[in-house]
């Protein structure tokens, strides 16, 4: 049986950014056709000694549309052969926030420094949709199958 390989283009939606440092493009790429996440660069070098933090500038800021958040997630290649990875994964860029992306990184390797150069990628940006909520208080929440029971509740995984 033939498989259809057809890729179908995405929904888009325009997001402005703009440089906010000398040198760094005003621009954001997918690697790949299909891809979620655009890859976020460095502005600067910079290295991340073991159980290291630091806030990498990107320098580039954004300007989403109402009813949108940009999700900063971390590389998958850079954790599994480094150690990196984002601190509060996934940090949240909200619509109406116009200053420079950075990105929270840690080196969890407990015996390498990690070194990065001008422009190399070091997360992701998966620009979303969202709902706001409208809380409202009850006294009473309707039921559910799961009810109040919480971590482990539904086993351990063999």
């Amino acid at each position: 049986m033939a498989v259809d390989e057809t890729y179908n283009e995405p929904e888009t939606t325009e997001v402005l950014i703009k440089s906010v440092c000398d040198g760094v493009p005003a621009m954001l790429r997918y690697a790949h056709a299909g891809d979620a996440g655009a890859d976020l660069t460095c502005a600067e070098d910079f290295e991340l000694r073991p159980f290291q933090r630091a806030l990498v500038p990107t320098g580039i800021a954004i300007a989403l549309p109402a009813g949108y958040v940009a999700l900063v997630h971390p590389r998958s290649g850079l954790a599994v052969k480094q150690g990196v990875t984002v601190l509060n994964a996934p940090g949240t860029i909200d619509a109406g926030y116009r200053g420079e992306i950075k990105v929270p990184l840690i080196n969890l390797d407990p015996e390498r420094t990690a070194s990065f150069r001008k422009g190399d990628r070091i997360a992701q940006l998966v620009i979303q949709r969202y709902v706001e909520a409208r809380f409202v208080p009850a006294d009473v929440l309707p039921g559910s199958d799961r009810a109040e029971r919480g971590f482990g509740s539904t086993g351990v995984a063999s």
